[in-house]
């Protein structure tokens, strides 16, 4: 059996102007010093991590890994979260999203996702020339508006949705698969792939592409009430990133799954720190473990609560804690017998 590596750390919600979390070389003292080995690294903060020199330049690669490893990391994925939303935007979102893009792009929708599939394009021979396997992302949505059905959807407007995504993505998935790289769809509520179903849709729209996989992060299925641990049992096979963030949901008589457009503090919703929330996590470890899941366990501070330092510090032992080391033998080998095709016979009555 093939083990999970952690503990890593995303460094998304942790960058900032202050120090130690405005240089590369000091985030990653600071991610070692709280006892994590590897990093999932951003790429919209050139400050930190520039996506462009790293898909021209080994050299700049060769640089940031050896940054990295004098701190006593590797880099387990880049995310291009915030690009992949941006390669389908359905005009509603056009000003909220437009943030996420270059200032000299804000308001031309149509040169904004060719900037986003550029941006994938790169990070696709970045992580090849980082040595990586995997990349993380969000598929961005055109059908998101419609996720209730009222009104009435009209016949053949998902399929054409998923079609169209699909589109997109088709020349992006191929050249990850030039790089040898998986990228890895974040189901995410606000995104076209948000679910198991949502999730086969675009399977299917792109020929069940070898490239499309899943980066798994049960704190987004306990707000949807998605049976988490059977996701894994059913989708196992395409998990190729694993996001250890907590979540919990506490319904009551005022407001349940969507919100009722509250902060994150008033949801009954609402996502926690490592063990504050009410995700199994024991479960999880000892599925991915048993389907043989072997890449990086991620943790992704997101908490309404508690302050993202102290989150940092602790989720490092937690996920430390819930590391499986997994049997190289059977728990009754001491009572096994050598293969003897004549005893099984007898034994079978034959």
């Amino acid at each position: 059996m093939k083990q999970i590596k952690g503990p890593a750390i995303f460094l998304a919600q942790f960058i900032s102007d202050e120090a130690p979390f405005n240089s590369f070389t000091t985030i990653c003292q600071w991610a070692a010093n709280l006892g994590y080995k590897a990093i999932q690294l951003p790429t919209s903060n050139a400050r930190i991590f520039d996506l462009e020199k790293a898909a021209q330049s080994q050299d700049y690669c060769d640089e940031v890994t050896s940054i990295a490893a004098q701190a006593g990391l590797t880099i387990s994925e880049l995310s291009t979260h915030l690009q992949g939303q941006l390669i389908a935007v359905h005009p509603a979102y056009d000003e909220m999203f437009d943030n996420f893009a270059p200032q000299a792009l804000r308001g031309d929708p149509i040169a904004r996702t060719q900037w986003a599939i550029n941006q994938l394009m790169m990070a696709a021979k970045a992580s090849k020339n980082l040595g990586l396997k995997s990349h993380v992302t969000f598929s961005g949505a055109l059908l998101w508006h419609t996720f209730y059905p009222w009104p009435q959807r009209p016949k053949g407007l998902v399929e054409q949705g998923f079609q169209e995504l699909a589109k997109r993505w088709l020349p992006i998935l191929d050249y990850f698969d030039e790089m040898d790289v998986d990228v890895c769809y974040e189901l995410h509520p606000g995104e076209d792939l948000h679910d198991g179903v949502t999730f086969e849709r675009f399977l299917a729209a792109t020929n069940n592409h070898p490239r499309v996989n899943i980066l798994y992060d049960p704190s987004h299925f306990i707000l949807q009430q998605l049976d988490y641990l059977s996701f894994i049992d059913i989708y196992h096979p395409r998990i190729k990133a694993f996001h250890v963030k907590d979540a919990e949901f506490n319904p009551n008589g005022r407001s349940g799954i969507y919100g009722g457009y509250q902060d994150w503090q008033d949801r009954p919703g609402r996502f926690r720190s490592l063990g504050d929330g009410q995700i199994d996590f024991k479960s999880i470890f000892s599925k991915l473990t048993q389907y043989g899941f072997d890449s990086w366990a991620v943790l992704e501070w997101e908490c309404c609560i508690k302050h993202p330092e102290d989150g940092a510090k602790e989720g490092a032992q937690f996920i430390k804690e819930h590391l499986i080391r997994p049997t190289a033998k059977a728990f009754d080998d001491f009572s096994a017998m050598d293969t003897n095709v004549q005893r099984n016979k007898r034994i079978l009555g034959i």
